[in-house]
């Protein structure tokens, strides 16, 4: 080569040269984020009976319902379905800080009626529910809720439901009930941030309920809400597993959301 001839690009414009170097730093930021991107999350185990598998990302709703003071003694709750909630303690009287913490969960029956009805006109009806022995069973909750809660102040009780709307669509709720109204709302705040994380199991269907058991890399969405003392965790699956139409899915989990965390702020600010 002649010391006067142009080296390798040397005979491009300007603008050529430009174009090409912006190409080169785009494909390169390219290349590291697929590099840096974290494979799927294995899901914790979960048993069949409590359990529907984990999916990948997921849209988060975040809600908090703190209700105003009220010094009114509390209401009498309902037993719960086969399962008895801790009761406030003898030293405490109506309308204080322990009588708030040990009062019962919301009754199963009023927070997870057998129907509930959106303002579409859309019907989600009621599969199963259960109250669980407590908020920290292994089969239920991830270790890392479970870790959560452990460093509190403790939990009165966690609830569950399944529900299904009219095209076979799988949503499922889980309340805790805590003793420190602020331990809901920074148990939401938590989960919040790691949307990606799935911290409560989604339950398998009953046989005779005629829903399919779905497959553990099923798509599904979830969502938390507070109401004073309790946290809502609600999932939501297609009928057939599919993890896509993602925002539809958010869509038809909300009208069911809604009135159930409305619910239990009503409970809540009779405490």
């Amino acid at each position: 080569m002649r010391n006067d001839d142009p080296g390798p690009g040397q005979d491009k414009t300007d603008d050529e040269q430009w174009n090409e170097f912006v190409q080169t730093v785009a494909a390169e930021k390219e290349a590291l984020l697929l590099a840096a991107e974290p494979g799927p999350k294995r899901v914790w185990p979960r048993n069949a009976a409590l359990a529907l598998g984990a999916a990948a990302l997921t849209l988060i709703g975040f809600k908090v319902l703190q209700p105003a003071a009220d010094t009114a003694a509390p209401t009498t709750a309902a037993p719960l379905a086969a399962l008895t909630s801790p009761t406030p303690t003898a030293s405490a009287a109506p309308g204080t800080p322990a009588a708030a913490a040990g009062r019962p969960p919301i009754p199963l029956d009023q927070v997870f009626p057998a129907e509930v009805k959106a303002a579409s006109g859309a019907v989600y009806t009621r599969v199963a529910s259960a109250a669980l022995p407590s908020c920290t069973e292994p089969d239920s909750v991830a270790p890392g809720l479970i870790a959560m809660i452990r460093a509190g102040k403790g939990c009165v009780g966690e609830q569950v439901a399944l529900y299904k709307d009219a095209q076979d669509d799988q949503f499922n709720l889980a309340v805790f009930t805590m003793k420190d109204p602020m331990e809901a709302v920074d148990l939401v705040t938590r989960l919040s941030m790691h949307f990606e994380d799935f911290e409560v199991g989604a339950q398998a269907p009953p046989p005779a309920s005629g829903l399919r058991t779905l497959p553990p890399d099923s798509g599904m969405v979830q969502a938390f809400s507070s109401a004073g003392r309790a946290m809502l965790v609600s999932l939501g699956q297609w009928s057939d597993g599919r993890a896509t139409d993602r925002q539809q899915l958010v869509d038809l989990l909300t009208p069911l959301q809604s009135p159930v965390i409305k619910t239990v702020f009503a409970y809540e600010s009779k405490l």
